[in-house]
């Protein structure tokens, strides 16, 4: 039997997802727990890489089980052998040639920037803090031309040998309650570190550092130094994945 399983995790003690030489990831985390419930070490495809310090509210995995477990009591199940900052809340069954990754039809991320001269003792390992005055509406009008579908060249970190640069935004929110920004964006795949680069380009509008209006410039540029810099990781999270069947 095939399943997805979704699950939550605090990325601040983890190198990202993927298994990596010499680091902690998450994934090594969930292959020992599989093996562990198991007694063998199943391989698993999860549905996106993430940098170190991540976050994810909704990561999905897909495996093949080596032996049947209802996926109703695989949550608690795997639960049982994950660290505290790892949790699986939800499991279903899935056709055989189902890839988590490669099966969906887009992807939600959050990105939190506390707008404080103070950081917040509870939320800082989720947030970018940024002190100088922020323009929540310069945001929106620059975030609303990063969507359709373009080229994102520009918003790609070196070291990546993806040639296809091309992806669809669906939809890039900026909201604001207080001192805290949320910038919510979903598309139908990302380049590395795009999430990232565009929260940093809107800050530099947000700052009145360049005019919202430039963000189209700067994605006609393909050029990565016309945007703005990378936002720190441990504001970004994985909100959401969606499949056809969600």
């Amino acid at each position: 039997m095939h399943v997805l399983i979704t699950m939550q995790f605090d990325g601040t003690n983890y190198h990202g997802f993927q298994v990596q030489k010499n680091a902690h990831t998450v994934c090594e985390e969930l292959q020992n727990a599989l093996e562990r419930l198991y007694g063998v070490r199943p391989p698993v495809k999860g549905c996106s890489r993430t940098d170190a310090g991540v976050h994810a509210e909704g990561y999905c995995v897909s495996y093949r089980q080596p032996k049947p477990i209802a996926p109703q009591k695989l949550p608690l199940a795997i639960n049982r052998f994950l660290p505290d900052d790892i949790r699986v809340f939800a499991a279903r069954e899935v056709e055989e040639e189902f890839h988590a990754r490669y099966s969906s039809v887009s992807k939600e991320y959050i990105y939190r920037i506390r707008n404080s001269r103070v950081a917040d003792v509870f939320r800082g390992r989720y947030e970018w803090r940024v002190s100088a005055p922020l323009d929540t509406d310069a945001m929106r009008r620059a975030a609303a031309l990063a969507c359709g579908t373009h080229d994102f060249r520009a918003f790609m970190s070196s070291g990546s040998d993806i040639e296809d640069t091309v992806r669809t935004v669906h939809f890039f929110r900026v909201e604001r309650s207080g001192d805290e920004i949320v910038c919510h964006i979903c598309a139908d795949g990302y380049l590395y570190n795009m999430v990232r680069i565009l929260v940093g380009t809107l800050v530099e509008a947000g700052a009145h550092r360049m005019e919202p209006e430039e963000m189209a410039q700067v994605i006609a540029s393909r050029d990565r130094s016309r945007a703005g810099d990378t936002a720190p990781a441990q504001g970004l999270c994985l909100y959401r994945v969606r499949y056809s069947f969600t």
